[in-house]
């Protein structure tokens, strides 16, 4: 195992969880510098992303589901960026010093609310364009998942109409940018004034706020015939009002935990997802991602210490998404 000095302590600062509860629970604390396997790759983590499904494994609810028993201390985070500390004697793909990003749910030898992680190679990619650190970190999980939906579940074909709901959000704001590399026509329902600014400045063709008046009837505007297919990440009754613009025979995607879940008229599908990590969806992305202009919007950026005031700015109105900065 290829090892720089750095790696070579013992321990490190991390977030962890002596047991699972609310943002408290989350503690600064000097535990191991997890070990990697022939397979595997450590990160000198340097940002970590903040996902809105962090509070749900804090509260212990990602072990319920899955029924995998927790040690602790319990270190989450599931998106993160920094340099390659060392690497597994099976990883080629690889090499100490390069500049990564990457995703790992569950990762039993700890998240990225650490300095240090220990993550499978084929969950690993080099940093795309010109990311900074910060968004490379926040990058992965919702690009993936805003992938998947679009080309794998609803299969978007360049011309067609799409309605992304929740578009100046996490997944929303990236599947608007992806969509148009894929020659969509975007409909973006965003939330605030803000976020329709920003779902203009992202390419939108058309932007209106989803807590305003009359987005039906700016959606049929838009699309006189009736939208081919809708991304959904924000769920209730004016997503259901507005999904009426949707043609017959289109199709609605959604990754699972949207609340309330989408309702389809009749003569539309829809279909709930989980969005994926391949090597060859992350390069995929990485394509898309080069070519051209590409911005992963970051509100917000905490210390590592204050993982506890991130947690409690997710639940505060904002838009894209937010970073922890571990130095």
């Amino acid at each position: 195992m290829a090892q720089t000095s750095q790696a070579k302590a013992q321990t490190m600062q991390a977030v962890a969880l002596d047991k699972f509860g609310g943002p408290e629970a989350l503690k600064i604390q000097n535990i191991p510098i997890p070990q990697i396997e022939v397979q595997e790759v450590l990160i000198r983590v340097e940002a970590a992303g903040v996902g809105a499904w962090d509070p749900f494994e804090r509260e212990g609810r990602f072990v319920e589901i899955t029924g995998i028993k927790p040690t602790f201390p319990y270190v989450i985070g599931t998106d993160g960026a920094g340099t390659i500390a060392a690497v597994g004697k099976d990883v080629n793909r690889f090499k100490e010093g390069d500049r990564v990003y990457a995703a790992e749910l569950g990762n039993p030898k700890g998240g990225f609310y650490a300095q240090y992680a220990a993550v499978k190679a084929d969950n690993v990619a080099l940093i795309p364009g010109h990311l900074t650190i910060e968004q490379a970190a926040v990058l992965p999980t919702d690009a993936l998942t805003a992938l998947t939906g679009l080309e794998k579940v609803l299969g978007l074909k360049s011309g067609e109409s799409l309605i992304v709901f929740g578009a100046s959000g996490g997944i929303g704001h990236l599947a608007l940018q992806l969509a148009k590399r894929l020659g969509a026509k975007v409909f973006a329902i965003a939330s605030g004034n803000d976020g329709v600014r920003l779902a203009k400045k992202l390419g939108a063709d058309s932007a209106v706020d989803g807590h305003g008046r009359n987005v039906l009837e700016a959606a049929r505007e838009f699309a006189p015939n009736g939208l081919d297919a809708a991304l959904v990440t924000a769920g209730g009754e004016e997503t259901d009002e507005a999904l009426l613009a949707i043609r017959q025979g289109g199709r609605i995607a959604y990754p699972h935990g949207v609340m309330p879940e989408p309702t389809a008229p009749d003569g539309v599908a829809i279909e709930a997802y989980d969005g994926e990590n391949s090597p060859t969806l992350i390069d995929r992305l990485n394509v898309l991602i080069d070519s051209g202009p590409f911005e992963v919007h970051v509100a917000r950026t905490f210390r590592l210490e204050e993982a506890s005031k991130a947690h409690k700015a997710l639940t505060e109105h904002h838009l894209g998404k937010i970073a922890l900065r571990i130095e």
